[in-house]
């Protein structure tokens, strides 16, 4: 049983927070757009950084003069995607330690991802599935991130109050998601104009202490 002290869960974004997959993400988006005659540059990376893949597929098809449906980019955009996680991820540094000392300690690690189920699948097996109570992947809720369904989720099926619960995030749309659920939000990684998280520079920075400290704030 975990301590009373602890965080009743802590729910882990996976693109770039959990793995290195951002330029996987970018090489994907950047091989759908030229595909479909639109080349994406520089602005379009940033633009992309952190989208679920329906808001990416809008951001392409909106580059396009005529183009195919979006639920057709959506498809092309996670083949694309796939094939290139097939091949492994890699964990980002601490990712893995800290997962192993949430699994000991009895706190309930959740994956919270806006990618489709077939990608957080493939990383799960490629991770450890069995370092994780459950997972949440696009689809799984009524509305993606930045909307807080999908850690409203998450929390719901442990039973468990989001506001007792650290989201760790990477990005802008996944800390807005995180922030509208109520959960305390740990930032990993450089991120400008983000207030009212706590930042670390990677997940090496994370343990136990960090994570009761910030669930304390919110009791």
């Amino acid at each position: 049983m975990p301590s009373p002290d602890h965080p009743a869960a802590v729910l882990f974004d996976m693109d770039g927070t959990l793995v290195d997959t951002e330029d996987l993400w970018w090489d994907a988006c950047a091989e759908v757009g030229r595909g479909l005659g639109a080349p994406l540059g520089p602005g379009d990376r940033e633009a992309l950084f952190g989208l679920p893949v329906e808001d990416a597929a809008a951001h392409i098809l909106g580059r396009v003069n005529d183009g195919p449906g979006r639920s057709s980019v959506e498809a092309m955009l996670t083949r694309a995607f796939v094939r290139r996680i097939e091949s492994g991820v890699t964990p980002l540094p601490g990712a893995v330690a800290l997962l192993e000392s949430l699994r000991a300690a009895g706190v309930p690690a959740v994956l919270v991802s806006a990618s489709p189920r077939t990608v957080v699948d493939i990383v799960l097996e490629s991770v450890g599935g069995h370092l994780f109570r459950l997972s949440v992947a696009a689809g799984d809720s009524a509305r993606n991130k930045p909307a807080p369904d999908p850690y409203l989720a998450a929390a719901s099926r442990l039973g468990a109050d989001p506001a007792a619960c650290v989201a760790v995030e990477d990005s802008p749309t996944g800390i807005a998601s995180a922030r509208a659920a109520g959960c305390a939000v740990i930032a990993v990684g450089p991120l400008d104009g983000v207030s009212g998280v706590t930042t670390v520079p990677t997940l090496e920075s994370v343990d136990l202490p960090l994570l009761r400290r910030l669930t304390a704030r919110e009791r």
